[in-house]
Parts: C-alpha cells; structure tokens; sequence
C-alpha cells in the first residue's frame, strides 16, 4: 500500500513537470555549455571557416578594385602633368617674345629717326625750293623759295619740246602708208566691127601719177560683140574711178561705155 502510493505520487510529479515538453530547449542549452567548455563543433568550425573565406573574397575583390583606381587616377595625373608642363613651355615662349617685343618698341622711341616714313621719304624726294626774302632792317638775306623758279619751269618746257621733235623727226622717217584700190574695168565697144587691140591701146594710153595698168582680156557679149575687161591698181588720194571713166570714153570713136566691174582695198 504505501509502494502504491509512493508511485502514484512520482507520476503525479512528472505530470506536474513540463521538462519534457521543452526538450530542444534544454538540447540547445546543453550544445551550447559544451561548445563553451570543449570549444565549437565540427560543423560550426565549417560553418565559421565558409564565412571567413566569404569574408576574405570580398576583401580581395575590395582591393582590386581599390588598386584599379588608384592606377587610373595616377595615369590622370601623369596626364595632367605633362599638360602642365606643355602649358608652362607656351607661357614662356609668349613671354619671350613679348620681352622682345617691347625692346624693339623701347629702340624705336628712343631712336625714332631709324625708322623712315613715308612722308619723310616724299619730303627727301622732293627737289627744294628757294627764294630770297628781303628782311626789313636785317643786313642779311635768308633765301627761300615759296613758288618756285621760273627757269626749272623753262627747263621743263625746252625737255618737253626736244623729246616732242625727235619724236616727230622719227616718224617723218618712217614711210607713210598709202591706200591703195584694185580696179577692174568693162570697156564696151560700138559694135562687133570696133578694132580691139586699137581700144585696148586708146585705154592703156591714159597716164597718171598712182596709175598702174595690169593684165586685160577680152570677154563676149553677145552677137559677135567683145569688151573688154581690163585691171588696173589706183592710189586712193590720187586716182578715183570717176576720173578714169572720164578720161577713157575720151576716145568716142572706139568707146561706147566704162563699168567698173570690180572694186577692192589693198
């Protein structure tokens, strides 16, 4: 009786205890006193070893990275420089030259006569001219010339006229052209019976100064009647056509009419 009852008092105590309801808990609790006594597990060690590795990765990548840009930044500043320095080279080359600059400049106002102008020149060019001025009371005479000095003005004139001869005198050398016209004539007869080579002769006997006779034929008219055509070569001021006509049908007997067939310039 009293076994009984001592074991029905023991499970009455376990009932009345959730121990075993939270068992993980107490697991976990227990793992973690021995960890803290023996050290991690195996599988923490790994655990930890996997994070640390992770860890060490990224740092790396972080200093790659790191050192890729600290590269470029010094090849920009290399860069940098050398365009500094290429700036500095132009800035003193400018200087230079200014420092240059000013000394001609500096040369040039102390020494201006150096240096001609233009006006200076013309003035130089110029021939100088002198008249005497009479001063009131002075006993001597300054010699200035306002207007000038007819003799220059005469001597200009006589250069002027001695080139206008010779110019004159040689051209009056040179032969003078003269125009010149070739002439063809009709000379017609009366009639078939008119002796010819009598016309011809009648024609060629008119002379004259300009007057040259040339070659001549005898062209058919018509029913046995002849003219003839003959050329002659005239000077223009000194023979004209109408002084031919005139002179040739002189000759009534064997001249009928002049036609001028033919004009030309030489």
């Amino acid at each position: 009786m009293p076994k009984q009852s001592t074991n029905m008092s023991g499970l009455q105590c376990l009932a009345s205890e959730n121990i075993w309801f939270d068992k993980h808990r107490y697991d976990e609790a227990e793992r973690r006193f021995y960890e803290g006594v023996n050290g991690p597990s195996q599988q923490v060690k790994s655990t930890l070893q996997h994070a640390k590795g992770r860890q060490q990765k990224r740092q790396h990548r972080n200093s790659s990275s790191h050192a890729g840009g600290d590269q470029e930044l010094v090849s920009r500043m290399k860069s940098m420089e050398l365009e500094n320095q290429t700036l500095h080279k132009v800035v003193a080359e400018m200087r230079a030259a200014l420092l240059k600059l000013e000394s001609r400049v500096a040369v040039l106002e102390k020494n201006p006569a150096a240096v001609p102008c233009a006006k200076a020149v013309t003035v130089q060019a110029a021939p100088a001219k002198q008249v005497k001025v009479e001063n009131g009371g002075d006993d001597e005479d300054d010699d200035i010339d306002l207007f000038g000095s007819d003799e220059e003005d005469e001597e200009a004139a006589r250069i002027k006229q001695e080139r206008l001869d010779a110019y004159a005198a040689k051209k009056s050398k040179k032969p003078a052209l003269i125009a010149k016209s070739s002439i063809l004539l009709d000379v017609k007869p009366w009639d078939d019976e008119t002796d010819m080579a009598k016309l011809e002769e009648c024609v060629r006997s008119v002379q004259m100064d300009g007057l040259l006779w040339g070659a001549s034929k005898l062209v058919p008219v018509g029913y046995g009647i002849k003219k003839l055509q003959i050329n002659c070569v005239v000077e223009d001021d000194k023979v004209g056509t109408d002084i031919l006509e005139e002179e040739i049908t002189k000759f009534e007997d064997y001249v009928q009419s002049v036609d001028v067939a033919a004009f030309n310039k030489i």
